[in-house]
């Protein structure tokens, strides 16, 4: 029986096989292997080809079952290079290339090395038509296995994994994830139609659009957060700048464009951590110390974000709400600060010393702060959701 479906002989078998490599859709996990390997300071080059090679076997073996389940079974796809007996044929080529490389990494490196590929291959096979079938497992299993090939590739080189390895793992997992989600609305009809259950089937479009942006938001505010603080090289957060502009375009377009611009995005973004991870720009630069204030650091750190509170309730017309749920909570947080601090849970050195019912007065403002702040921006996000919400139904 015939390997191609489309013409005969050596020639139309091997064009067959070749078709299933597909580099938009592996690039990402193998450059993945690749940045965790730069990420470990990639002190062993051919380690770090044998990891992209074994990965490259788990995404050949993924696209060649998708494509035997949507078009063979299913009857999703309109065509398919490969016969029925073709895709067997390359999913026990792909397998069995696959297991020569995990065994090679379990004996050039260690059994670790060996287990942190396993899921590439585990999320290829079971991707459809098990894990597509319901939301979590139609999202995250492709997010899901590049952050195990990160893993890997920096484990190959280090024999061991680093929390910086690990952040960068799940901000990958989370930000790929989002754009997944919107991916899976252009699908929306079909998918409803054979109860594939994505998350735009589980929520509906708008409601996907709206996870996915969160999903996309909190990954990026977590690279800000963990470079500033250290945990990801120092420069990290600019990477982030790129990614936002194009996710703002795209909020306003249809879910396909939304999807290839946010596709491309991704890419600036992971290559400019990359170049991020490789130089180490800003690794000998320091946060700056605002303790020059003195005693009157606390409160003026309290007085910036509050007036950012403040902001952000007057523009959502919120401020009666901000001041009534500031208002309920204060008692009990007024309590649980006064008990924390007399017991030693925590203190403050810089502060101005001035206390107000047996608490420094820094602490009250910062119990009226904090319920502001979440009103402020559950508002603010609120409205962001109904605009959105007008704009799909007009």
């Amino acid at each position: 029986m015939a390997i191609a479906r489309h013409g005969s002989g050596v020639r139309a078998s091997v064009g067959a096989v070749a078709s299933q490599i597909h580099p938009v859709f592996m690039l990402p996990p193998l450059a993945a292997s690749g940045f965790g390997a730069v990420l470990a300071g990639f002190g062993a080059p051919r380690l770090a080809l044998l990891h992209v090679a074994v990965a490259f076997c788990a995404l050949y073996t993924a696209h060649v079952k998708d494509g035997l389940v949507d078009f063979h079974h299913r009857g999703e796809d309109d065509d398919h290079p490969l016969t029925r007996r073709g895709c067997h044929l390359a999913l026990a080529g792909s397998t069995a290339l696959f297991f020569v490389g995990v065994a090679a990494l379990a004996l050039r490196v260690d059994a670790v090395a060996a287990i942190l590929a396993l899921p590439g291959w585990v999320v290829a096979v079971l991707h459809a038509p098990h894990l597509d079938t319901n939301p979590f497992g139609a999202t995250l299993g492709y997010p899901v296995g590049i952050g195990f090939a990160l893993l890997g590739g920096y484990y190959v080189q280090s024999r061991t994994l680093s929390t910086t390895a690990l952040a960068f793992a799940a901000v990958f997992v989370v930000v790929l994830a989002g754009i997944k989600v919107v991916d899976d609305t252009t699908d929306y009809d079909y998918d409803r139609s054979v109860d594939k259950r994505t998350v735009a089937v589980v929520v509906g479009r708008h409601r996907a659009r709206v996870v996915a942006g969160t999903l996309m938001t909190a990954g990026m505010v977590a690279v800000v957060a963990l470079s500033v603080t250290g945990v990801l090289p120092r420069g990290s957060a600019f990477a982030t700048l790129p990614f936002l502009t194009v996710a703002v375009v795209a909020r306003r377009a249809d879910a396909e464009l939304a999807t290839m611009l946010l596709v491309r995005a991704s890419y600036l973004f992971f290559a400019l951590l990359v170049v991020v991870a490789w130089l180490r720009p800003l690794a000998g630069v320091a946060v700056p110390d605002i303790t020059v204030l003195g005693p009157y650091t606390y409160l003026a750190t309290e007085l910036l974000w509050g007036a950012a509170a403040l902001g952000l309730v007057v523009r959502a017309g919120a401020l009666r709400a901000a001041a009534r749920t500031a208002a309920v909570l204060y008692p009990f947080a007024y309590v649980w600060d006064w008990y924390t601090l007399s017991v030693g849970v925590f203190a403050i050195p810089m502060r101005t010393g001035i206390d107000l019912l047996g608490i420094p007065l820094e602490e009250h403002l910062f119990m009226l702060v904090v319920p502001t702040m979440v009103v402020g921006v559950h508002e603010t996000l609120r409205e962001l959701d109904d605009s959105d919400s007008t704009e799909e139904n007009a």
